[in-house]
């Protein structure tokens, strides 16, 4: 649950209630009635009015700045890729960490029938 007086932003609007998507409120009360799908009411400074929101309706605003530094870091790190013409670089922004727990996997070696026993019976004696 987000905390009361935490600044949100309007991401979307599930129950077509006609909410302002991408403006910021305030949460301001939470809605504990069990028979009702809403969980906060925000209070929406630029609309001048209060709603009642569910939780997926809300997001807080340092998550999606986070996610939008992420986003704007991964292109430009993509264009300067392909300026530099540096073709392992952009392919591991591509392909992400895939390639490094796969790396991973593959420098396990497989372990005999005993040894995955003796490893079982230590952790089940601890």
């Amino acid at each position: 649950m987000l905390q009361l007086g935490s600044k949100v932003v309007i991401v979307a609007d599930q129950f077509e209630q006609k909410l302002p998507i991408g403006e910021y409120g305030y949460i301001i009360a939470y809605d504990r009635n069990a028979d009702n799908v809403f969980d906060y009411v925000v209070r929406v400074p630029n609309a001048n009015r209060n709603f009642l929101v569910p939780d997926e309706d809300v997001e807080l605003e340092e998550v999606l700045i986070q996610l939008e530094v992420d986003r704007i870091e991964r292109e430009s790190l993509i264009d300067y890729a392909l300026a530099t013409h540096n073709e392992e670089l952009f392919n591991r922004i591509m392909k992400g960490d895939e390639e490094e727990v796969e790396e991973e996997q593959a420098g396990k070696e497989p372990i005999s029938r005993e040894d995955f026993i003796r490893q079982v019976n230590l952790k089940a004696w601890i």
